[in-house]
């Protein structure tokens, strides 16, 4: 399959927010319990501006997936750190469209002097965290039935990859 990543683009927002709102109908993946309107797309756009932010498209230009970073503390002691986002249309998963994205977001983040990204993960996603594991991320905490999402209590399963360790001075 001949995938290309580009820069997302206004025109991928709608394929972005239906891929989205498909893991809000079905499953753990997405936490809120109803559809998101394309506001919610602007809003994680604009939280990623200067952050490497991607669509992975075929050959044709359709929006297959997406990923992007984006700060996990607006404080600038957090400015090395990242949070993770990724999506892929569910008939276009396990066929390796979430390691190029996450790779691409890798080399983004060092460009960009990152130093650790972040990844808060339902405990029932079981696909993701493996994902996760697979590609070098470790647990690093969990924070208990914080979340209810139709009726099923689940933990938000944090996990962390370090890109680069902090010299004493923390550079």
């Amino acid at each position: 399959m001949d995938i290309r990543l580009t820069p997302i683009t206004p025109a991928d927002r709608r394929p972005m927010l239906e891929i989205f709102n498909h893991y809000v109908r079905h499953g753990f993946a997405a936490f809120p319990e109803q559809p998101m309107p394309l506001s919610f797309i602007d809003r994680l756009l604009e939280l990623a501006q200067g952050y490497p932010a991607l669509a992975a498209k075929d050959a044709t230009g359709r929006l297959l997936g997406f990923g992007l970073l984006r700060p996990h503390n607006p404080l600038p002691t957090f400015a090395r750190t990242a949070e993770t986002t990724y999506f892929i249309s569910p008939d276009h998963t396990r066929q390796g469209l979430g390691t190029l994205l996450l790779e691409a977001l890798e080399a983004g983040a060092r460009e960009k002097g990152l130093r650790t990204l972040l990844a808060g993960i339902s405990s029932l996603n079981e696909g993701s965290l493996g994902f996760h594991r697979k590609h070098g991320f470790v647990e690093v905490g969990r924070f208990r039935q914080v979340c209810c999402k139709n009726g099923t209590l689940l933990d938000v399963v944090w996990m962390q990859k370090m890109l680069a360790n902090f010299d004493e001075q923390g550079r």
